[in-house]
């Protein structure tokens, strides 16, 4: 239990344990948001395009935004190393808003979430070590996951609620997705809600570099998704002009007809099918693994996980690897998809060894979208 007490009582100096219930605004949230702003005054958070790459850490991320054919750019990022004041952390998520306040919809999950999490995930931790009927070194990995998994449930729920309550933002028919990693050591949390993807690239016993699709592409025609919508009064169909477009439409109106079953806002349709509860999987991080990919589908719509995976693993500047991506992904929505408005593209490409590799440029840069 060593390793638990030692990551308990050093949250404890930052969180107060609180021991009956409580609004969202209590002490905890107001200290996971100061742990926040401290993080982001030592150029430990990204909010932009640009590379995250910390001294002494394994770390290394690389994020890029390019703007679509839409109209504003409606994805964003997020990466904050050392979450939650933790050296084996990291947490990074990418969002991608749709509707007319989509973008801002989107800003304000990636400013809610993390938090958010931090807050629950020190609560869940607390209440589990106080707990007697739990044995927390009988199964480490397994109560980890239980932690995190709780953590991330309560998380989404709070914020779905927050964002619905907030007057300065109609996320009536507006909404975004959330694709979070949650980093703890060699231990990899993936939460996602909606349709952006997580890929894993890793050496094969052959020597080859593979994809591993960590995420499912929330989409309605999913059986499961189509089995609650249906059941919920919602309805699943494509429109005659768009053959193989699933989407998501109230009993009576062709309306919102949104292309995924899952997402932050929205509410015209939440009582019709569309959730906000996120899949939540681990992943031990192994000496084979060399990097994960989240990515709105932007990318997916016109680039596979294996061109993926070539792409960013052959970029010879890491902290490149994401514009390099998405540029790549642009150019192929103009052959792939003429005559078709390009998507909003954004990803994110975590390095999980970047230790071993020299990087000659400052620990934290930032450019514009």
């Amino acid at each position: 239990m060593r390793h638990f007490s030692s990551m308990f009582n050093g949250l404890a100096r930052s969180f107060p344990i609180r021991r009956g219930k409580n609004s969202e605004n209590d002490d905890g949230r107001e200290a996971a948001e100061a742990m926040a702003k401290d993080a982001k005054k030592n150029d430990l958070i990204l909010r932009s395009s640009g590379f995250v790459n910390v001294d002494g850490s394994n770390n290394l991320a690389s994020v890029f935004s390019k703007r679509g054919r839409k109209g504003v750019n409606q994805d964003c990022a997020f990466v904050w190393e050392e979450f939650g004041c933790q050296a084996d952390m990291l947490f990074c998520g990418i969002f991608d808003g749709h509707g007319p306040w989509g973008h801002f919809v989107a800003k304000k999950v990636r400013e809610s979430m993390p938090s958010s999490l931090l807050c629950h995930w020190q609560e869940t931790l607390a209440q589990t070590s106080l707990d007697p009927d739990i044995d927390l070194e009988s199964d480490k990995k397994h109560q980890r996951f239980d932690i995190w998994k709780h953590s991330y449930l309560k998380t989404c729920a709070a914020v779905d609620q927050e964002l619905q309550q907030c007057r300065k933002i109609d996320s009536f028919y507006s909404g975004t997705t959330a694709l979070t990693i949650v980093r703890q050591g060699d231990l990899m949390y993936v939460a996602n809600i909606g349709d952006s993807r997580a890929v894993l690239a890793t050496t094969s016993d052959d020597g080859d570099l593979i994809p591993i699709q960590l995420t499912v592409d929330f989409k309605p025609n999913l059986p499961q998704e189509a089995e609650r919508i249906i059941q919920c009064k919602g309805r699943v169909f494509c429109l005659r002009d768009e053959p193989g477009v699933h989407r998501v439409w109230l009993p009576h109106e062709e309306s919102p007809g949104l292309a995924m079953s899952r997402a932050f806002g929205d509410y015209c349709i939440k009582e019709y099918g569309l959730i906000s509860v996120p899949e939540v999987t681990q992943r031990r991080i192994t000496s084979r693994d060399q990097f994960v990919v989240l990515a709105t589908d932007g990318v997916w719509d016109v680039i596979s996980n294996q061109e993926a995976v070539q792409i960013v693993s052959s970029t010879p500047d890491k902290a490149k690897a994401a514009k390099c991506l998405v540029e790549c992904a642009a150019h192929a929505w103009k052959k792939k998809r003429k005559g078709i408005a390009m998507d909003d593209i954004s990803a994110i490409c975590l390095f999980f060894h970047s230790s071993a590799v020299s990087q000659p440029e400052a620990n934290l840069v930032t450019t514009s979208k």
